[in-house]
C-alpha cells in the first residue's frame, strides 16, 4: 500500500482510477440496493453478460471498418439496455418463461462476444480487459464517458426514489394507488444495465454482480432504511474499490479481483458476526 500512496501524485493513470472508483461507487451504492431489495440479481447477471457481445461488437466495426468514433463502451450500454428491455418485456407479459429468456441472452450475449472478438483484426487485450477488469488502464476519455452515465444513473434513482420503493417493497400495493408499476420496472432495470456497464472498467464483467451486490448487502444488515442502505452501500463500495487498488498495486495483483475478494470478506465477517451477536443476544434472554 505504501507504493500506491506514494506514487498516487505523481501517476495521472493511478489518479484515474482511484477517481474511477470514486465515480462508480455511488451509482453502485444507490442501484445495487434497489437489485439486492428487488432481488434481480439474476437479471444483473444476464445483463452483465450480455454486455460482452456489445463491446465485441462495437470493437470489431471500430478496427475492421474504421469506425473510430464507436468506442467498446457505446456498444456495452446498447447492448446493455437492449437486455434490460427484453427481459422486462418477456417478465411482464410474453408467455415465455422468464429465466429461460435470461439464460437463453447471458449465453447469446458471450458467445456473440467471442465471436466478434476473434474476428477483430489485431491484438485484444483491452478487451479482455474488459472482461476481467483493469481500472489502471481507464483513459481520460472513459472517465467523462463513465462520470456521464454516473449522473444520469444517480438522477434517476434518486428523482424516482419513492417509486422504486414502492416497487421493491410492495408492486400490488403501488399498482392499486396508480403507479405503473410497468414503466418504473423497466426503468429500474435500464438503470442496473447502465450501472453494470460502469462497473465493467472497474471489475470486469466476470466479478461485476459481487461489486453490485456485496455492499449492498453487507450494507443491507446493518441498516433498516433504503436509504441507509444506499448510503452506507456508497461508502462500502468506495472502501472496497479504494482498498483493492492500494493493496494489488504494489505485488502487482489484478485489482478487480482484489476488491471482490474484500468485498467478499467483509460480507462473510459481517454476516457471521451479526448471526453470532444475534445468537448470543438470544441466550441471554429469560
Amino acid at each position: 500500500m505504501s507504493a500506491f500512496l506514494i506514487d498516487l501524485p505523481r501517476y495521472p493513470f493511478l489518479q484515474y482510477a482511484l477517481l474511477t472508483g470514486l465515480l462508480v461507487s455511488v451509482a453502485c451504492g444507490i442501484i445495487g440496493s434497489y437489485v439486492v431489495t428487488k432481488r434481480i440479481t439474476y437479471i444483473a447477471g444476464s445483463i452483465a453478460h450480455t454486455v460482452l457481445g456489445g463491446l465485441g461488437a462495437a470493437r470489431y466495426f471500430q478496427t475492421a471498418y474504421g469506425w473510430e468514433w464507436l468506442h467498446p463502451l457505446y456498444g456495452a450500454v446498447f447492448a446493455a439496455l437492449l437486455a434490460a428491455l427484453i427481459i422486462g418485456l418477456v417478465s411482464m407479459g410474453a408467455r415465455q418463461r422468464e429465466d429461460t429468456v435470461i439464460g437463453a441472452l447471458w449465453a447469446i450475449g458471450m458467445a456473440a462476444g467471442i465471436l466478434f472478438i476473434s474476428r477483430t483484426p489485431g491484438y485484444n487485450e483491452d478487451l479482455m480487459g474488459y472482461l476481467f477488469g483493469n481500472i489502471l488502464m481507464v483513459s481520460p476519455g472513459e472517465l467523462w464517458m463513465i462520470a456521464g452515465l454516473d449522473i444520469v444513473v444517480v438522477a434517476a434513482g434518486t428523482l424516482f426514489y419513492n417509486h422504486f420503493l414502492a416497487l421493491c417493497f410492495d408492486e400490488e400495493f403501488a399498482r392499486l394507488r396508480g403507479v405503473r408499476v410497468e414503466i418504473y420496472y423497466l426503468g429500474l432495470l435500464c438503470l442496473t444495465a447502465l450501472t453494470v456497464v460502469l462497473l465493467v472498467s472497474v471489475v470486469g464483467i466476470v466479478m461485476v454482480i459481487a461489486l453490485l451486490t456485496l455492499p449492498a448487502a453487507v450494507a443491507g444488515e446493518l441498516t433498516k432504511r433504503l436509504w441507509h442502505m444506499m448510503a452506507l452501500a456508497t461508502v462500502l463500495t468506495i472502501l472496497f474499490t479504494t482498498a483493492g487498488l492500494a493493496l494489488s498495486y504494489g505485488p502487482d495483483l489484478p485489482a478487480g479481483a482484489v476488491t471482490v475478494v474484500f468485498a467478499g470478506l467483509a460480507y462473510l465477517l459481517a454476516v457471521s458476526g451479526l448471526r453470532i451477536t444475534r445468537r448470543h443476544g438470544r441466550a441471554k434472554q429469560p
